[in-house]
């Protein structure tokens, strides 16, 4: 008798995609999984044949909101960060507690990230084991600071330490007050003093859904911490348009640049910025948008699998998120990363490290001259093709969602509720 297994999956699509990958592959072993998730993504869900519970708030309407662009905008700083964090999320975060109550309803086993530490809140209400998803490298180590916090590798393997406490406590300090009157009012459990989710959740299973090809896994993380690879969600019966493969058989490999969920503050300035530096560099070019908005060296596609589109360009530009740096690593292609805010400059760190592409181009540095430069460099630089192409055939060699699935059934002895 499988499992009924619940995964909160409240970010945009780039957090919603990998869950749908390991959801798949539970649902494969027999478990019964419910993503708990915006609603924008259902038809995503339901094509994994995986349940939704909708959430109330929209990750790309917050994005594009006013607030949500100071979010991207404004300084990288933590305590700044969380600041602005919290006048983002303010209005959305008890209608979302609610509803990440109900929609854990009949839950056998829970699966969420740290922020917040929802899964032990969701364990303890439940009577349930629950276990801890990282989407980057966000478990405490000397090794190296936080993603959110990278000017704490000055102060050294303490400084590194030190940081992942201080991003953690930073969150529960942002929600703590919303998140215990939920307890109270709603799970029927007491309140959590500031350090207790800490002692709880340290002991919970951990997930670390990236390669550790791309993240080596530092000495000090203990045996509950598993690096399993990334966690790709493979779109193998997706069938491309004609006018797609008309645009690919029609000449050159073309160059992929795409920002995700992230806007800038002038959509169609960047669009027009980014058109002249491809032709500048001598590029066709796939984007991705309204397809009406093609032109002849320009095709503008809509829903697109990266996992296929990919391996078929010359080299892939993008925001740096965790899903889309993995399926350009995967792909073999070079990558160049224009990071906007959050973990995306770890990930376009990581990427110049691994030699798969040059130093990163924050998006707050988007030039025509700039970008121009950057993807004559990215194309003409063969180390950066050859450490791709390396990358590319370890990680397909990677089944991330299967490790997973066996950590989850390997009867762990810290799978147990908090």
């Amino acid at each position: 008798m499988g499992r009924t297994v619940v995964i909160f999956a409240a970010g945009s699509r780039g957090d919603v995609q990998p869950c749908l990958a390991l959801g798949r592959e539970m649902t494969r072993r027999g478990d019964t999984v419910r993503v708990l998730a915006s609603r924008r993504y259902e038809h995503l869900i339901a094509d994994e044949g995986l349940d939704l519970h909708p959430l109330p708030a929209d990750p790309v309407e917050i994005i594009e909101s006013a607030d949500g662009q100071q979010l991207l905008t404004g300084p990288r700083n933590p305590v700044a960060f969380v600041r602005r964090m919290d006048r983002v999320l303010r209005p959305h975060i008890m209608p979302m507690l609610e509803e990440t109550r109900a929609g854990a309803e009949g839950a056998d086993l829970v699966l969420a990230p740290t922020f917040g530490f929802l899964g032990l809140h969701l364990s303890q209400y439940l009577h349930v084991p629950h276990a801890v998803i990282h989407f980057q490298p966000s478990q405490p180590t000397k090794a190296f600071p936080h993603p959110l916090a990278p000017a704490a590798a000055t102060l050294g393997a303490l400084g590194n330490r030190l940081s992942f406490d201080a991003v953690d406590l930073g969150s529960w300090m942002l929600c703590r007050r919303f998140v215990n009157t939920w307890r109270r009012e709603s799970l029927g459990l007491p309140g959590l003093s500031l350090t207790a989710p800490f002692r709880h959740v340290r002991h919970a299973p951990v997930l670390c859904a990236f390669s550790p090809t791309v993240v080596p896994r530092p000495s000090d993380w203990g045996p509950d911490v598993h690096v399993t690879g990334f966690w790709h969600h493979d779109r193998p019966q997706w069938t491309p348009p004609p006018r797609l493969l008309a645009f690919l058989a029609d000449g050159p490999p073309p160059v992929y640049v795409g920002f995700g969920s992230m806007r800038t503050s002038d959509p169609e300035a960047t669009d027009t910025l980014v058109r002249t530096a491809l032709r500048r560099a001598g590029f066709r070019g796939v984007l991705p948008g309204d397809p009406a908005t093609s032109e002849d060296d320009i095709l503008v596609v809509g829903d697109t699998p990266h996992d296929w589109l990919f391996p078929r360009m010359a080299a892939v530009v993008h925001h740096g998120g965790a899903g889309t740096t993995a399926s350009a690593l995967r792909a073999g292609r070079p990558t160049l990363v224009c990071p906007f805010f959050g973990d995306q400059p770890y990930w376009a760190a990581r990427v110049r490290e691994l030699g798969a592409g040059p130093a990163p181009l924050p998006a707050r540095d988007l030039t025509v001259p700039a970008l121009t430069r950057r993807l004559r460099e990215l194309t003409r630089h063969p180390p950066y093709t050859e450490a791709a192409r390396r990358i590319g055939r370890t990680l397909r060699a990677e089944n991330g969602t299967a490790r997973a699935c066996e950590v989850l059934d390997g009867g762990l002895p810290g799978l147990g509720h908090g």
